[in-house]
């Protein structure tokens, strides 16, 4: 997951100065929040020749404008390499013209429903899930968004997601575990030791209360079969979700355990003969680990340690033994090999 630097976040420090101590740290993108409503563009210009003069890291220019056409010719000229433009603010009919090696995206409020980047798909390469106040820095990341996620990689698998506003280290790690492509941190890794925050954004050793419930997969985004079905069954859902596995059920509802790749491998090395034989009961693992809805990201994290075989998904459940969603790992793994 890539990490952009908010470089307005911080008032101590020259611009050019800040610029060099970030690079010191491999920083990938500097970040900048362009509203034409509180700053004027040759400013911004201004800022961005500043960076020029010491760096080739790549810009991430986040525009805030009514009518953010008339900055065409700005972005040809400057050669920025990623650019935002925010929904919530355009009044004209806007349609992105591209640049050669400029991405583009499109930046919602946690307000706005996903569906609004159907008309800029053709042209945009990512989103951007504003999860606190556009262009403020400081606020608090709203946990709401965790489901937004999801739901633009269930519609948009191909394009990417960044995030920016009250991103920490244990959002970030959540983040990852999403898939997240880019984030942008401002305050916290801005306004602090930048190399220690830094790290620390990355790190997957963590101290969190967030409550697994918050973020995790719900049922309904689940493959579920109850333990009437058959071998094909199973073979069918994992092939639908693609996740590798599926959850078992009772007639009640009743959690009962998981099928996973590795249990029907040994089914059939055991019924190579005849795999019309295999049955659910037979490969079934009735003992997974599971994690609690109300637990928190450290205890999962402890459950999941100290065994021989790498843990890529965890089943969730409630107080009665039923089953409410699943935590993959498949992003996080993917992101750190």
């Amino acid at each position: 997951m890539k990490i952009s630097a908010s470089v307005y976040s911080n008032n101590s420090k020259s611009l050019q100065d800040l610029i060099k101590e970030l690079d010191s740290t491999n920083i990938d993108m500097f970040h900048i929040d362009f509203n034409d409503e509180k700053i004027e563009i040759n400013k911004v210009e201004e800022d961005i020749i500043k960076i020029r003069e010491v760096s080739s890291t790549p810009i991430d220019l986040h525009i805030i404008s009514k009518y953010p056409s008339k900055y065409d010719d700005f972005l040809k000229r400057n050669k920025i390499e990623y650019v935002t433009y925010q929904y919530e603010n355009i009044v004209e009919e806007f349609v992105i013209t591209p640049i050669k090696q400029t991405q583009y995206g499109l930046a919602i409020t946690s307000n706005t429903s996903v569906d609004s980047f159907e008309g800029y798909k053709k042209n945009c390469d990512f989103i951007l899930l504003m999860t606190t106040t556009p262009g403020e820095s400081g606020g608090k990341f709203n946990k709401i968004n965790f489901r937004k996620i999801r739901e633009f990689r269930n519609v948009y698998s191909s394009k990417a997601i960044h995030v920016d506003g009250g991103v920490n280290d244990e959002i970030a790690f959540i983040l990852r575990t999403l898939g997240v492509s880019s984030i942008v941190s401002g305050s916290y890794l801005v306004n602090n030791d930048i190399a220690k925050s830094l790290l620390m954004l990355k790190s997957s050793v963590i101290h969190s209360e967030v409550k697994v419930k918050e973020f995790m997969l719900s049922k309904e985004e689940c493959p579920i079969l109850n333990d009437k079905s058959n071998f094909i069954d199973v073979l069918n859902k994992i092939e639908e979700y693609k996740f590798g596995f599926v959850f078992i059920e009772d007639y009640k509802g009743k959690f009962l355990g998981l099928i996973s790749m590795a249990d029907i491998r040994k089914g059939l090395i055991n019924n190579y003969k005849n795999d019309k034989e295999i049955k659910i009961n037979n490969i079934i693992n009735n003992n997974p680990i599971t994690i609690n809805e109300e637990d928190n990201i450290n205890k999962m994290l402890n459950s999941t340690q100290n065994h021989e075989f790498l843990i890529s998904f965890i089943p969730v459940i409630n107080n009665e033994n039923e089953l409410v969603g699943s935590v993959t790992f498949f992003n996080l793994i993917n992101s750190e090999s």
